[in-house]
């Protein structure tokens, strides 16, 4: 397959309680606007803070900076695994085309799986791909954890490449190899997205949620068993 690219009683009882607050001195009326001037200036304080925040986490910069296609090539370092995450996330997110912020984006919010088989055996995925701990910014397209999660939390909606991730990561990633790993010899590299089969450019794949993608190096194996499913954690 090829890469998917109000009720009438409470009104009376409003002017009841109007009615009953009209003494000749009209002191009564006091308290309540004192009140009602309160509840305004809380609701403004709160609107502003809100609004604050949310700016914030807009970032205009880091959302100018994912305004292009994403990216269908992957470089990167071409060893053996493991791959650990390079040590400065800032400069392979810089070669992946996507812009740190200090906060994470909230208009496009969804997660994917990636699993990594080299002859018979997992390859961890790495924490903080994509997460500058040192400078305390991330791009949009990251990892928390080693658990293969991957996190898209964008200030915009676009669409973010399996080829972008694995350059944050700095593995070369092409049809024919992953890393230094060369498909020949026996040895085969295949691409399975929500347990189909792909051909073509692995690094064009684009991630949508709940994507199950594995990548499998080395020779085949009878009864082999590749996930095409992954149980993300609620609210993923």
């Amino acid at each position: 397959m090829p890469w998917r690219n109000a009720s009438t009683a409470d009104r009376r009882g409003k002017r009841r309680a109007i009615t009953d607050l009209r003494p000749d001195t009209g002191a009564a009326l006091v308290p309540v606007v004192g009140t009602a001037v309160a509840v305004v200036f809380a609701v403004a304080v709160i609107g502003t803070a809100v609004a604050s925040r949310g700016g914030q986490q807009r970032s205009p910069e880091a959302a100018a900076g994912l305004n292009h296609p994403a990216a269908t090539v992957a470089v990167g370092a071409k060893g053996t695994p493991p791959w650990p995450a390079p040590a400065d996330a800032s400069a392979a997110a810089d070669a992946a085309g996507l812009p740190m912020a200090r906060m994470e984006g909230t208009v496009q919010h969804i997660h994917a799986h990636l699993d990594v088989q080299v002859d018979g055996q997992p390859v961890p995925v790495p924490a903080n791909i994509g997460v500058d701990v040192h400078r305390g910014t991330m791009s949009a397209l990251h990892t928390h954890d080693a658990t293969g999660v991957i996190h898209i939390e964008s200030p915009v909606r676009r669409q973010f490449s399996l080829g972008e991730l694995f350059t944050e990561w700095q593995v070369s990633l092409a049809a024919d190899h992953i890393g230094g790993l060369h498909a020949g010899a026996g040895k085969q590299l295949r691409v399975l997205l929500n347990g189909v089969p792909q051909t073509g450019n692995p690094a064009a794949i684009t991630l949508a949620a709940h994507d199950q993608i594995a990548i499998i190096y080395g020779t085949p194996r009878p009864g082999e068993a590749i996930a095409s499913t992954y149980p993300f954690a609620d609210g993923q």
